[in-house]
């Protein structure tokens, strides 16, 4: 099985499972997935206060952290679909990618988002066997 990792915002009125799917044909131009599990409750963070500085600078509010819904999604496609220009709509977010090991995701996360990506793999351990 190969599964896929990204970010990105829900619109007002979007459900999230809808959003999640969105975003990924928007920043990889991927529509070739599957939901597999979606995380029971919302995670969350907070941003250290270096990134709360730097996110104040660039956007000009005060970021806190963020909540997250996570879901776990198979890919079904031909790896030629995947294209980090996205499908368009958007600027691109990615330079490179690679499949990678629910561990080894962990262990690339920047460290405050550690604990969260770990609670991830653990909610989502039972699928990725």
């Amino acid at each position: 099985m190969r599964f896929y990792y990204t970010q990105g915002g829900i619109d007002d009125n979007e459900d999230p499972k809808a959003a999640a799917l969105r975003e990924l044909k928007e920043e990889t131009g991927v529509s070739s997935a599957e939901v597999l599990a979606e995380a029971p409750y919302w995670l969350t963070y907070d941003f250290p206060p270096e990134v709360r500085e730097k996110l104040k600078r660039q956007w000009g509010s005060d970021w806190k952290g963020q909540a997250q819904k996570w879901f776990l999604l198979q890919f079904t496609g031909k790896e030629e679909e995947i294209n980090l220009l996205g499908d368009g709509s958007e600027k691109p977010e990615f330079g490179e990618w690679s499949w990678m090991t629910p561990e080894q995701i962990v262990e690339h996360a920047v460290d405050f988002k550690k604990p969260v990506y770990k609670k991830v793999m653990e909610l989502f351990a039972p699928h990725l066997q």
